[in-house]
């Protein structure tokens, strides 16, 4: 059925005064029904704006939204009332999208649980972060897409753990600006979204082109993608389980699967090794010059940036070395395929209480290709015991449409995400 604007905006409303306080997926929400209105108008008039025309999005709180709080989840730092609009904010906006408000993150998205926040799925768990707050706004309904960032593992993760579409893109497709750094080296901007036509609409828009929604449909006759056993190894038997489905569905869809010698994990880890040094150093540079007051920050953000404040240049100067090393091995590793494939997190969404104990486990597959200019795609594998499973889908650095591509035809062959109710 066909919603109007307005009738579009106040389903959002609706579910935002449901859900959020109990899941708590926003640090600041917009008047929905005052925003649409101008829309509606619009709409009924026949003037439409773009192909986001009334369609509400959350944006993660550490990017500026004109007249909003960007306080990255913290009260480390003064809230920043922004003058103006991010420049993929500014994209969307163009485009007709309503801003339902800014999403949770993991503090300063220094990390990849958000724990003030809960799972949809089981409340005691964890969301996964950072962008926490983004992927429950839009599995619950409270918005249709987010934009997020990813630094480390922070756009993959929460889908894998809560269900929906992640996309990292390559250096430059969308553009970063006007946001709480982290990492200036390795920040991007992307989606989060419910399905992968979904996110390549969104990425239209922001990256001001076509490609995406014409990579679409996606095939896998005639692909071949890769995958080794340190994708896999030490996850989970559910989530285990979910990849092996997963290697079926490629296989019975015409692709060609392919074990890999390598990556091995001894060049994983080092790329993880490297990935949380460089993001860590550059995290502290950036906090010092903000003034954080890291007493006011949790112990687990206070802790990394203290411990990174004191490393030398000859640390970080090696990182960086290791980085262009890693990297050429890493792109080694993909001859002769179009993609890598493996779990994109080897764990489901972990208990709240007992949520450090997998932080590593979390995002071991998720930071090497952050650590250069890969894109990747986090699809829904499956459920496990009722959570949420991911599959991350990693191409070359500029392949991005490539990579959605494979991935829609992967979304469009295996088990649908199931729809959500509150538990």
């Amino acid at each position: 059925s066909r919603l109007t604007v307005a009738e579009l905006a106040e389903r959002s409303a609706d579910r935002i005064a449901r859900y959020d306080a109990r899941f708590h997926a926003f640090e600041h929400r917009a008047d929905l029904l005052a925003g649409s209105a101008p829309l509606d108008e619009a709409a009924r008039e026949g003037r439409w704006q773009g192909p986001l025309h009334g369609v509400p999005l959350s944006i993660k709180d550490i990017i500026d939204v004109a007249a909003m709080p960007t306080t990255g989840s913290s009260s480390a730092l003064p809230p920043r009332r922004a003058e103006r609009d991010a420049e993929s904010v500014a994209r969307l906006r163009a485009a007709g999208a309503l801003i339902t408000g800014k999403a949770v993150t993991h503090e300063f998205a220094l990390g990849v649980t958000t724990q003030q926040s809960h799972n949809p799925w089981d409340e005691e768990r964890i969301p996964g972060g950072s962008s926490g707050g983004s992927v429950i706004s839009v599995v619950t309904g409270m918005a249709l897409g987010s934009l997020g960032t990813d630094t480390r593992a922070s756009i993959r993760i929460p889908p894998a753990l809560s269900g929906g579409v992640g996309v990292r893109p390559s250096r430059g497709v969308v553009p970063v600006d006007a946001w709480c750094t982290l990492s200036w080296t390795m920040d991007r901007f992307g989606t989060i979204t419910r399905s992968v036509r979904d996110a390549a609409l969104l990425l239209d828009v922001l990256s001001a082109g076509e490609r995406f929604r014409a990579a679409l449909p996606g095939a896998l006759r005639g692909r071949t993608v890769g995958y080794t056993d340190a994708f896999v190894a030490g996850a989970e038997d559910g989530v285990r389980r979910c990849f092996e489905e997963a290697l079926g569905v490629f296989e019975r869809g015409g692709a060609r699967v392919v074990r890999l010698p390598g990556p091995d994990g001894d060049l994983l880890d080092l790329a993880n090794a490297a990935g949380m040094l460089l993001s860590r150093a550059e995290a502290a540079r950036y906090h010092a010059e903000a003034g954080t007051a890291l007493d006011r920050c949790s112990v687990e953000v206070r802790d990394q940036l203290a411990a990174a404040s004191s490393l030398l240049a000859t640390d970080y100067l090696l990182a960086v070395q290791i980085r262009g090393e890693v990297n050429a091995r890493l792109l080694e590793s993909m001859s002769g395929v179009d993609a890598l494939m493996m779990p994109t997190a080897k764990v489901v969404a972990p208990p709240r209480a007992d949520a450090e104990r997998d932080l590593l486990r979390l995002s071991e597959n998720c930071i090497p290709w952050s650590l250069g200019e890969f894109c990747a795609v986090s699809a829904f594998m499956g459920m496990s015991n009722g959570l949420p499973t991911g599959l991350q889908l990693v191409g070359r650095p500029g392949a991005d449409a490539d990579v959605l591509a494979l991935a829609h035809a992967f979304e469009q062959a295996a088990p649908r995400l199931p729809e959500w109710s509150a538990p």
